[in-house]
């Protein structure tokens, strides 16, 4: 039986993985005011997110955008710890940030649904697997979402907030106010599709603008620039796609193929090739594009 929890009942968060979406995640909490817990088995990830985050207030201090006074609240709100059960244990709310395999998210909520308060509401970040593939194993399938932030989560304002035939009301309403005070602009999802909102249209608009210039129609530059002036778009689909990552655009229309099996999902033998030679995007130093 689920317990209901309201927003006036969470002061404490989890965020569980220490990577990027997950230590952004975390820091933003931090700066909302809650006392935040980022948890990770591995004690060098831990130390490294420290590290950045710390640098990353630093600079924000030294730029005028950030008080003194609320990075260092902020960087005093964080604790790190490699120990689920302790990091769980007086949880309200708990993110989990981990890599994006379902045998390892499982594990995680089966812990979750044993370690963490009855009350507490166990979200996902991910952003190709619902939380109906984790929701049994919590024993509280009513208090799981998705909760799916956006790269850097430091600035994206969206925040898709799906719910699958379970979630109940008060956990979406809990969460998707959460996502408010966290300065973050909510969409709800009422069931769950591959790939969401967002992902979805990127995609759709990935897919022609590969179409385009794979029949040589345009080059990858003019399809940018059409999508920049045209469109309004901050930057065109093949920046956005070294942005984020050839592997994780790849990995992405993996998973979503995996669901439909519809071929316009498959992934696409050019971006494929390039994470294949380890032309990952902007990380690597070449994707579409080649970066200093």
């Amino acid at each position: 039986m689920s317990v209901e929890t309201g927003i006036e009942n969470i002061s404490t968060i989890l965020v569980i993985g220490a990577g990027t979406m997950g230590r952004q995640i975390a820091m933003t909490a931090a700066l909302a005011g809650y006392a935040t817990t980022i948890q990770d088995i591995s004690a060098d990830g831990l130390a490294a997110a420290r590290a950045e985050l710390e640098g990353w207030a630093a600079s924000r201090v030294a730029k005028g955008k950030l008080e003194k006074a609320a990075a260092t609240a902020a960087l005093d709100a964080l604790a790190y710890s490699t120990d689920l059960d302790e990091a769980a244990a007086n949880a309200d709310f708990v993110i989990e940030a981990a890599t994006e395999r379902l045998e390892i998210k499982t594990a995680i909520f089966e812990k979750l649904g044993v370690l963490a308060p009855a009350h507490a509401i166990l979200a996902t970040n991910s952003s190709t697997l619902g939380s109906s593939k984790v929701a049994a194993a919590t024993g509280r399938p009513a208090q799981v979402c998705n909760m799916h932030f956006f790269n850097p989560a430091l600035v994206m304002k969206c925040v898709e907030v799906v719910r699958h035939g379970e979630t109940s009301d008060a956990t979406v309403a809990t969460t998707m106010e959460l996502a408010r005070r966290l300065g973050k602009e909510p969409v709800l999802i009422n069931r769950e599709i591959p790939g969401f909102i967002a992902n979805r249209l990127m995609g759709a608009i990935q897919r022609e603008a590969l179409f385009l210039a794979d029949e040589g129609i345009a080059s990858i530059e003019d399809i940018d620039t059409t999508a920049r002036t045209a469109l309004g778009h901050p930057m065109g689909p093949f920046a956005l796609m070294d942005m984020v990552g050839l592997d994780v655009i790849d990995f992405i229309a993996q998973a979503t193929h995996a669901e439909t099996g519809a071929a316009e999902d498959a992934p696409n033998e050019r971006i494929a090739a390039l994470v294949a030679e380890g032309k990952l995007g902007r990380k690597s130093g070449a994707g579409f594009y080649h970066y200093a």
